[in-house]
């Protein structure tokens, strides 16, 4: 099974938060927060304009993006949890 994601909507995987601190403390699950990155596994045709024509995704796929703590919806594609949101809510994509 895989999502094609419609219009300016994204599909992402979730980048997990390390479980340890820098100075070795493992974190109690209950002390975890949402992910707030992840790559992009697909993006939607574009968001239509207008003038009847599409506009590129400034994202592609297996570029690695921010998004907010309560942005998207969560779902769950052959028992891996994914997001998926508009590129709107993309807060920046990391480089380097």
């Amino acid at each position: 099974m895989s999502v094609k994601p419609l219009e300016d909507r994204i599909v992402i995987k979730p980048i997990e938060p390390e479980t340890k601190t820098k100075s070795g403390i493992y974190l109690p699950e209950s002390a975890k927060e949402r992910p707030m990155q992840g790559k992009v596994v697909s993006t939607g045709p574009g968001k239509l304009l207008d003038n009847g024509k599409r506009s590129t995704p400034t994202v592609k796929k297996g570029d690695t993006v921010l998004f907010g703590k309560y942005a998207g919806t969560e779902i769950e594609i052959k028992s891996t949890k994914h997001m998926i949101l508009r590129e709107s809510e993309l807060l920046g994509v990391i480089e380097g």
